[in-house]
């Protein structure tokens, strides 16, 4: 926000229980020698990179993350000549939920993603606005802090599109995943547009579940599934070991019966593009 014209409270706070705060502190800590290199105090300092002094308080004592243009103005005013905007990389982790950063280091490891969703898209099939609305409708509703956090992750996350070598990711949706109208006409229509040019890529598998099935073998909601180079797996599903995180032989094959059994009951990849094609025609 901005009060009298100084931008005010644009970081994210850090989780003093989560391992990456260690890391806030130190850049924080480096921003402060920088500022008193230049022999500015803290109110002066505030004025000159335009934002609030306790925003400046809270970054130094590693208790809030700076944004990207923070760090920029930042190295604009001490003259460090991008020795602080280069602490961008190291603040990138530090950004997104625990959560999330766990999941993403376990995708970008996989060679092989299975999801079934019930619900709504997966994330990585998500356009932005998609993922923004998704995210507001959250109850108790999130700060718009968090949500714009939680949607910067969330895009994040997609980078897994552009690994060389791909990894083989196979999606199967309910229709009704794709017919809810989550924020509206026009972003349902970017979001069936988006998974038309998602569903071309060769490694991509996007496959939809009809509603009028009558045999479907994923009653017991979402599986998703992680197979990595050296043979080991993770998976979970919300109908199966507690809704847990499983990586036992036994009980990954058990998934991996119930998710095959639905990708043969679904639309083939092919017949799921022409069905989503004429759901885009009558959205």
């Amino acid at each position: 926000m901005e009060r009298n014209g100084v931008t005010d409270e644009p970081g994210w706070d850090v989780d003093p229980e989560d391992e990456i705060s260690a890391v806030v502190e130190m850049v924080g800590h480096q921003l402060k020698t920088w500022r008193e290199a230049a022999g500015m105090r803290v109110a002066d300092f505030a004025v000159a990179i335009g934002y609030g002094e306790d925003l400046v308080r809270k970054v130094e004592r590693g208790a809030r993350i700076p944004r990207p243009e923070y760090l920029d103005r930042v190295d604009e005013v001490v003259g460090a000549r991008g020795v602080v905007s280069a602490m961008k990389k190291e603040m990138r982790e530090a950004r997104y939920p625990k959560k999330v950063r766990d999941l993403a280091k376990l995708e970008a490891q996989a060679v092989e993603l299975c999801s079934y969703g019930n619900h709504n898209l997966h994330g990585l099939l998500q356009t932005r606005d998609y993922a923004q609305e998704l995210f507001e409708m959250r109850r108790p509703a999130y700060s718009q802090d968090q949500i714009e956090r939680d949607v910067t992750a969330r895009m994040a996350r997609q980078a897994i599109f552009e690994r060389s070598p791909a990894p083989a990711l196979s999606f199967v949706q309910e229709e009704v995943t794709l017919r809810r109208p989550i924020g509206g006409t026009m972003v349902l229509r970017r979001q069936l547009e988006h998974l038309l040019e998602v569903g071309q890529l060769r490694n991509v598998e996007i496959q939809v579940m009809p509603t009028r099935c009558t045999d479907h073998a994923g009653m017991g909601g979402l599986i998703q599934m992680l197979k990595f180079a050296d043979g080991k797996a993770v998976g979970r599903s919300d109908g199966a070991f507690g809704g847990r995180p499983v990586s036992d032989p036994k009980q990954l094959r058990i998934l991996e019966l119930r998710y095959g059994i639905i990708r043969a009951q679904a639309l083939t990849p092919g017949a799921s593009l022409v069905f989503i094609e004429e759901m885009l025609g009558e959205t």
